[in-house]
């Protein structure tokens, strides 16, 4: 980003939202995955669930470059 901070932020913001838009998604997993328990399809809810935990670990790496880029 050769040191723009506009670029930083604007990026960081960006991210933001998709970050926002991964919680979303992975709630709506983890309810999907719950009907999925409560109606006798466990295999499904378990491959619903290991997405859910990629999606956990990707956000934590997401988190770490939104701040890295607030702090440029």
């Amino acid at each position: 980003m050769s040191g723009n901070p506009d670029c930083a932020i604007a990026t960081a913001d960006a991210l933001t939202l998709l970050l926002h838009n991964q919680h979303a998604i992975g709630a709506a997993i983890e309810e999907i995955t719950k009907w999925l328990l409560e109606n006798g399809v466990e295999s499904v809810a378990i491959n619903a669930a290991t997405a859910m935990e990629t999606m956990d670990n990707n956000a934590k790496a997401i988190t770490d470059a939104i701040m890295r880029l607030r702090c440029c």
